[in-house]
């Protein structure tokens, strides 16, 4: 199971997230609570550079601001959403995660790998399961929107997806992380995968 953790602002957060071997850590740019400057983010993610992938999360950016985020932060990975990929200019060289929005509608042909996403990013509001299960079986998906703890084992369950992200599920308050939930949360999302594997022995 890939596991993201989204929004640091903390090196708590960041420490938090290694610890609990999450497989890539977002920070995000676009307007919220979590919002950071490319120098804040890149000052964050040293200790976490070359051991897990960082991706620089966007909502309609402009140019400049992409070029400023690819610059003084050097992320692994953009993501944003699918319509921004199309029109913004990047190094082909950088790994994209398009983002697909529930009530969106869907690509006819799709990526190789997308994060599916309620209308809304970081709200704690959860996306259509129903329709991640149907795009998880004709790509990878990243399972976001509204998950936590309490639900993400369930929602493996449900969507059988590539891999699951969250942001305010395991927060204290708006903006900070809790490393216990952090933990937590990547406990619980790895427990289905293996409690399913060992039902088929």
């Amino acid at each position: 199971m890939w596991i993201k953790i989204c929004g640091m602002t903390t090196s708590e957060a960041v420490e938090a997230a290694l610890e609990a071997r999450v497989d890539a850590i977002g920070f995000v740019f676009s307007p919220s609570t979590r919002r950071l400057t490319a120098i804040e983010a890149d000052r964050l993610a040293r200790p976490a550079r070359g051991r897990v992938p960082l991706i620089a999360v966007t909502q309609h950016p402009s140019q400049r601001l992409l070029d400023e985020i690819l610059s003084q932060f050097r992320p692994d990975v953009w993501q944003s959403d699918a319509s921004d990929l199309a029109v913004l200019h990047t190094p082909a060289t950088l790994s994209v995660l398009p983002v697909l929005r529930a009530g969106s509608g869907v690509p006819d042909t799709l990526p190789e790998r997308v994060l599916y996403e309620g209308p809304r990013s970081g709200m704690g509001i959860a996306c259509d399961w129903s329709g991640a299960e149907s795009l998880a079986r004709r790509t990878q998906l990243v399972l976001a929107g509204g998950l936590d703890p309490e639900n993400v084992a369930r929602a493996v369950e449900t969507v059988r997806p590539f891999g699951v992200d969250v942001s305010s599920g395991v927060e204290l308050s708006p903006g900070l992380k809790s490393p216990e939930k952090i933990l937590q949360f990547a406990q619980a999302a790895r427990a289905v995968p293996r409690a399913q594997k060992e039902n088929t022995r």
